[in-house]
């Protein structure tokens, strides 16, 4: 099997979805025995700005999706939680019937807005925070 260089992986990532990126996540800690975890972002302000680190902390980076209800078409919702998540089918009816739960928690902005999209046209109601 020829060795892939750093840009041919890259590559291959960028044509896969969240969920098969979540999923490759989960499989790779599995294998190699490791937790993947984002690193911490730090806000610094640079001395001699004032409100800098005010202005600073009402940037959001992290949002959480929260399901408040699943409308009439509850199966439709479970099925969008299940794609979203990649929790089996009662973990998310569990998830769908215990409304308002997060169904994803500090994803970046847009990852969160897709989200929000992709449940409501299932009939949910989503809050982003």
């Amino acid at each position: 099997m020829a060795k892939l260089s750093q840009e041919d992986l890259l590559a291959q990532f960028e044509e896969m979805t969240l969920i098969e990126l979540s999923d490759f996540v989960k499989k790779f800690e599995e294998k190699f025995d490791v937790e993947a975890a984002a690193p911490a972002a730090v806000a610094v302000a640079a001395p001699g700005q004032g409100g800098g680190a005010a202005e600073a902390a009402e940037e959001q980076d992290e949002f959480d999706v929260i399901l408040t209800g699943a409308g009439d078409k509850k199966i439709q919702v479970i099925k969008v939680v299940r794609e979203l998540t990649s929790l089996g089918l009662k973990e998310a009816k569990e998830l769908v019937d215990g409304t308002p739960k997060p169904v994803l928690e500090k994803v970046a902005k847009d990852a969160a807005e897709k989200a929000k999209e992709s449940l409501e046209g299932a009939g949910a109601s989503v809050e982003v925070k």
